[in-house]
């Protein structure tokens, strides 16, 4: 695949959070900032200092440049650590998340999956744990980097490629996780679920994104 038709890296955790708040993101360039996504703002500045150093015989990178042809992704990694085994050096991605782990967690883990990809490919390497660090709770939770996860991972980024080339929005759905969202307002999930005039406008809109659909 051509580098120029690589999607952002953080488009597949977006996706597994939400497709539609995936295009809205990155096919509409749309943010609003609350304080759930202050806070994570805060979190990955502080991770993507660009800072390189040993602790511990550990080496720490951050803010590391990340690619990969096999998913056709680019992206930066929060915090990459290098362990040292002998000769070489193998790498451990971390992921930096705000708050604690909530019914999301299975889309972090593939966003962190989804790094240690790119290092394999990049580096030559076989991978088989990684990390997300919650900052409510202040500590990692290891992530297996199983068959199972690195399939859901490459079948997020095909659909996350599908979702760019066809270029269309989805509509609007209720989620449970919808009022942690930033983006709550300018979705409006509940716009085709409504009553009255608001069903009506939904049933309007659903049929632009369902032009076989008449409504009525």
């Amino acid at each position: 695949m051509d580098e120029a038709d690589f999607i952002p890296l953080s488009a597949l955790q977006h996706y597994a959070f939400c497709p539609r708040q995936c295009a809205l993101i990155h096919l509409e360039q749309v943010w609003e900032e609350n304080a759930h996504t202050a806070e994570g703002r805060i979190l990955h500045e502080t991770a993507h200092s660009g800072d390189s150093r040993l602790r511990d015989g550990v080496r720490i990178v951050t803010d590391l440049p990340l690619k990969s042809a096999v998913l056709g992704v680019s992206g930066r990694a929060d915090v990459v650590e290098f362990h040292r085994e002998g000769a070489v050096w193998r790498p451990f991605p971390v992921e930096y998340k705000k708050g604690a782990p909530k019914g999301h967690a299975e889309a972090d883990a593939m966003q962190v999956c989804a790094q240690a990809i790119c290092l394999e490919e990049m580096l030559g390497v076989s991978l088989q744990e990684a990390a997300l660090y919650y900052g409510a709770q202040r500590r990692r939770r290891q992530v297996a980097l199983d068959a199972a996860l690195r399939s859901k991972t490459v079948a997020i980024a095909r659909a996350v490629h599908e979702l760019f080339t066809c270029g269309q929005t989805p509509p609007p759905k209720r989620r449970p996780h919808c009022k942690s969202c930033s983006l709550v307002e300018v979705c409006m999930p509940d716009l085709l679920e409504g009553s009255g005039k608001a069903k009506q406008a939904g049933r309007y809109l659903q049929s632009l994104w369902n032009p076989a659909e008449e409504t009525t």
